[in-house]
């Protein structure tokens, strides 16, 4: 069975992940839920928000120690986590669409599989669309547990042998090294959080460190990427401030350039925005 968001409102969203039912943190929801609230008290699993951060799931029944579910191209195994995340961010299903495609033309175009680097790739969504567009992909997320993760839902899309490198690192360090390296990529993911850890505790703040970090990207494919896709959660990272952000870094000619508001499909027709794009590649 497919991902399906049944309903949204008051701060919350109510979804079905391959039969099990959960209510969770949507803070975007602002209006009324449609739904009776019936509906809404047959969840097997609401996550409660915890006022020092982080929570806890209430569950009927038995909880789920991990499950899978289709969500656009991908098959996504799933795991509730304290802070209500599950492992899945259904508003990027688009964007996996068109990085599959945009991999796809670029190996066409160069005549080889395309090297693409994916930061804060976290469980591997956008890797896995990647390699099944034919692309060799350099995964890197600072914690373990989500690389294994990713590792396990590469797995579950059949693309266990796919040449992708899983990465534990820093994404800022990594790009570092790299151009020390003299490495260069032809395709660039990222998906950066508001405020984080590397893997040795080193602090990103997306205010501090993301234009330092989209300087090295653009040195990393000469300011000419084959494709390029920068998506955010963050206040005040609208489609515009990515796109002219981008503009500052890398190349607009020759460049289809799209940027815009992502968001989850509701069954009643509404959409739950989910944080923002920009996105570029080669015509």
């Amino acid at each position: 069975m497919s991902y399906r968001l049944l309903d949204s409102g008051h701060g919350r969203k109510l979804e079905d992940l391959d039969g099990v039912v959960v209510d969770r943190q949507a803070p975007s929801a602002i209006w009324s839920p449609r739904l009776e609230r019936r509906h809404w008290e047959r969840a097997q699993g609401r996550h409660v928000r915890s006022d020092r951060g982080g929570g806890h799931w209430e569950w009927l029944g038995r909880e789920p120690s991990s499950w899978s579910v289709s969500c656009g191209p991908n098959r996504m195994i799933l795991k509730p986590t304290p802070f209500g995340h599950i492992g899945l961010f259904a508003e990027q299903a688009e964007q996996w669409l068109w990085v599959e495609e945009s991999c796809r033309a670029l190996a066409t175009r160069l005549g080889r599989a395309p090297e693409v680097l994916n930061l804060f790739a976290y469980t591997g969504g956008s890797s896995i669309a990647a390699a099944r567009g034919g692309a060799q992909v350099t995964h890197v997320d600072a914690a373990r547990g989500v690389v294994d993760w990713a590792v396990a839902n590469a797995r579950e899309n059949g693309l266990e042998g796919a040449p992708v490198r899983w990465l534990v690192d820093d994404a800022a360090g990594f790009c570092a090294r790299e151009l020390r390296r003299g490495r260069g990529y032809d395709g660039i993911i990222l998906d950066p959080p508001s405020f984080g850890r590397g893997k040795k505790g080193e602090l990103w703040k997306i205010e501090d460190h993301l234009v330092p970090l989209l300087a090295d990207l653009a040195r990393l494919c000469a300011g000419k990427p084959g494709f390029l896709l920068l998506s955010c959660h963050s206040p005040g990272y609208t489609p515009i401030a990515l796109e002219q952000l981008a503009d500052d870094h890398f190349e607009r000619q020759g460049q289809e350039i799209g940027s815009g508001e992502m968001w989850i499909p509701e069954e009643g027709g509404r959409r739950l925005p989910s944080g923002f794009y920009s996105r570029r590649r080669l015509v």
